[in-house]
């Protein structure tokens, strides 16, 4: 099924330019780097950085891999359609967030289960549209 067939054209577009915005934000990963420094502070702020750099790296990850999922629901028709509840997910929801493989209640259920600060969108990203 063409994505333009039922309304989604523009979604390939914008998840394959996400794509390939995370793929470049991957390859770089300078602040993963472990340097040691004969200051303790300097150290301990590095520690952090590198976890903070981690983190991102987690999150931007997982995001990469949901816009992959996303891509490969088009050719297939199934993009546009909540994975747990099978219903039309809106196409405000997928205007805000086209890797959304889940519509709002489904997301919110989901989100309900998932531990606290796991998913990349904690918060921010789910609750669009």
């Amino acid at each position: 099924m063409k994505t333009t067939d039922n309304g989604m054209g523009g979604f390939q577009d914008a998840l394959e330019r996400k794509q390939a915005e995370l793929v470049h934000v991957l390859r770089k990963r300078d602040g993963i780097a472990i340097e040691k420094s004969a200051d303790e502070m300097d150290e301990i702020q590095d520690a952090s950085e590198r976890d903070l750099a981690i983190r991102n790296v987690d999150r931007e990850s997982k995001l990469l891999r949901d816009v992959k999922a996303a891509l490969r629901r088009i050719p297939d028709g199934s993009f546009g359609t909540c994975i747990d509840c099978e219903s039309a997910i809106s196409p405000k929801r997928l205007a805000a967030v086209p890797w959304a493989p889940r519509c709002i209640q489904c997301q919110d259920a989901f989100d309900q289960d998932e531990p606290q600060g796991t998913g990349y969108a904690s918060g921010t990203l789910v609750h669009a549209a």
